[in-house]
């Protein structure tokens, strides 16, 4: 009789993990026709005609200028930015999209992770379609949002232009909780070599010493793209007063969907633990 209960047991679990399955693709999938079909009919429905091509400089001027109008007309920016991809499958130029998009918006840092350490590995791909979505998107003004890229781990520059406006760093896991241990070790050496006494350890020395490795501000905003409930080892010191807004998915994700998420953050209101 009990096996007969295991294997009952057995059975339900496996079925609620295919449910779980299926409702997360069903919402990935649901979301990108749902925008598909409202592109198609709703300016149909207008009544609006498709716009005459009036070149490729006017229209990168255009999105320029609506990005630093839309930057403008927010209650509040976040000063750092992370985006949390959960998904599997990684599409680079949608990330890039991402995050030059960020950079037009006047957002100061930006921070790109996967807890698989894809960007980590495949760092100089990522800079080089940031660079060139840059230019894509906007033209010859790209210069004035120039970008720095943070390398992992000594946080020096990987590519510097002067009056950089923009950072942005590739994190991993080994960024999140091994970053918590390794200070931990380091503040036991100092016992150790009685350079620091047990009475000197407390959260606000150990705080001090994590915001060191990084050399970038909290992030006061995180996307999570992806059906996945769980920020999956995001710097979890560093998150503990952001604001995490999730989206169904990064691939094909729009200027609009970017913005949507920006207005959502302006108006929410942050008690910050009171």
């Amino acid at each position: 009789m009990a096996i007969l209960y295991e294997m009952a047991w057995r059975f339900l679990h496996a079925l609620f993990y295919v449910q779980r399955a299926l409702v997360a693709w069903f919402r990935v999938h649901i979301w990108r026709w749902k925008r598909a079909v409202v592109g198609l009919l709703l300016p149909l429905a207008l009544g609006l005609h498709k716009p005459k091509k009036t070149g490729t400089i006017s229209k990168r001027t255009s999105r320029r200028v609506r990005c630093g109008a839309d930057g403008r007309t927010l209650e509040k920016l976040p000063l750092h930015l992370g985006l949390l991809i959960t998904e599997e499958e990684i599409h680079f130029t949608d990330v890039a999209n991402l995050v030059v998009w960020c950079m037009a918006v006047g957002i100061s840092y930006v921070s790109v992770y996967d807890n698989q350490g894809v960007f980590r590995r495949n760092n100089s791909r990522l800079m080089e379609e940031i660079l060139k979505q840059q230019q894509e998107l906007l033209g010859m003004d790209s210069s004035k949002y120039s970008v720095e890229f943070m390398k992992n781990g000594t946080d020096k520059q990987e590519h510097q232009v002067l009056s950089c406006q923009s950072v942005v760093k590739v994190l991993s896991p080994d960024d999140g909780r091994l970053s918590i241990v390794q200070a931990a070790q380091q503040l036991c050496r100092d016992v150790e070599q009685k350079e620091k006494t047990l009475k000197d350890i407390n959260v606000t020395v150990l705080d001090s010493l994590l915001r060191e490795s990084k050399n970038i501000p909290d992030p006061d905003l995180v996307l999570k793209f992806g059906p996945v409930e769980s920020t999956l080892g995001f710097l979890p010191w560093h998150i503990r007063l952001t604001e995490i807004i999730s989206m169904p998915s990064h691939v094909d994700v729009s200027y609009d969907d970017l913005f949507g998420a920006l207005k959502r953050y302006a108006t929410c209101e942050q008690r910050l633990g009171k």
